[in-house]
């Protein structure tokens, strides 16, 4: 058994671990040569995250469903590009939205730069996402268009909060879906279709991709209150300084509100009150990762990592089938 770079994913097959590892190689080079400008400052500030490294689960999952047909297809590669550039844009958007000053275990973008040159950046590489799916087809401009309107509608539901009468981890449930399984989904699709793999395999990867891409989301969820800024690579707590109800609080205060506990309350009160202040944001920080909330978020994300794997049985057996299984293992060890 090896493991495969950077995501961690444990390999058994020779043939396959080589044409993952070369796979993820040319992507590599495509990200670098695709962040490239004539402007150097731009290059400079396109590149910052790509040269920051990365977990790349999008485009492992990309190699992974290519293997279902001719994982050597000429789109196979630049639509792992595609899909990885969608995600670093975001990732510039997210900072200036949440002010993170730490991503990837460098100063921001926006801190680095300032909150414009964050955001056009990101538009940046929105730009030469769209230049290469251009050649891949409209079939591919298709899927990523329908993919990037979810992507989008995920992220104004999250800033608009659920309405009255809605559950709030259903509302939430269903920004993740939006924000994370969409695009996840598409490096399912798009890695499966551009293999030329059967339309049934590609509808069970893009499956896949949407369960395994909440499941990845809900373990960063954990990751952010359970680990330290080694292991997540960003401050422990981004959301509960800036006030993003993941799903740890709300099933805090789901229990709270079912239980009236005094402690729950009174956590509760911590984390709806000024959390940017060091003490008070290390209290509800340790307070948390003591609370029975965190171990039910970590359960959410066995469950649709579980859902993930269950959707594959119909694939013929092969060690691509067996790397996808172990996937879902490796995103729920991340939350603990």
């Amino acid at each position: 058994m090896t493991v495969v770079e950077p995501f961690g994913l444990s390999v058994r097959d020779q043939a396959l671990e080589a044409d993952v590892k070369a796979g993820l190689a040319a992507v590599e080079e495509g990200l670098v040569e695709a962040t490239k400008s004539g402007v150097p400052f731009i290059t400079e500030a396109a590149q910052h995250l790509v040269r920051a490294g990365g977990k790349r689960f999008r485009p492992l999952l990309v190699m992974l469903a290519s293997q279902f047909g001719d994982p050597h297809a000429p789109g196979v590669v630049p639509s792992a590009v595609v899909v990885e550039l969608t995600h670093l844009a975001t990732l510039y958007h997210d900072d200036v939205m949440d002010e993170a000053a730490v991503r990837r275990g460098v100063p921001s973008a926006n801190v680095r730069w300032g909150n414009s040159v964050a955001v056009l950046t990101g538009d940046f590489l929105f730009a030469q996402a769209s230049h290469i799916l251009a050649g891949l087809g409209p079939e591919a401009v298709r899927v990523q268009a329908e993919a990037f309107e979810r992507l989008v509608t995920g992220q104004i539901l999250e800033t608009a909060g659920p309405q009255e009468g809605d559950d709030p981890i259903t509302h939430y449930l269903d920004v993740i879906a939006g924000k994370t399984g969409s695009l996840i989904a598409v490096a399912g699709r798009l890695g499966a279709m551009m293999s030329g793999a059967d339309e049934r395999v590609v509808d069970i990867l893009t499956q896949y991709g949407e369960r395994i891409g909440t499941a990845f989301q809900l373990a960063d969820d954990v990751l952010d209150i359970a680990s330290d800024a080694h292991e997540s690579g960003k401050t422990p707590g981004t959301d509960l300084r800036e006030g993003v109800a993941t799903l740890p609080v709300l099933h805090l205060r789901a229990r709270a509100a079912r239980s009236g506990a005094p402690d729950d309350l009174a956590l509760c009160a911590l984390l709806d009150g000024d959390l940017t202040d060091d003490v008070r944001h290390a209290e509800a920080l340790a307070g948390l990762r003591a609370h029975p909330a965190l171990d039910e978020a970590r359960r959410d994300t066995v469950r649709y990592a579980d859902e993930a794997r269950g959707i594959l049985a119909p694939l013929p057996d092969c060690a691509a089938k067996e790397a996808l299984s172990s996937l879902c293992d490796s995103v729920v060890h991340r939350a603990g």
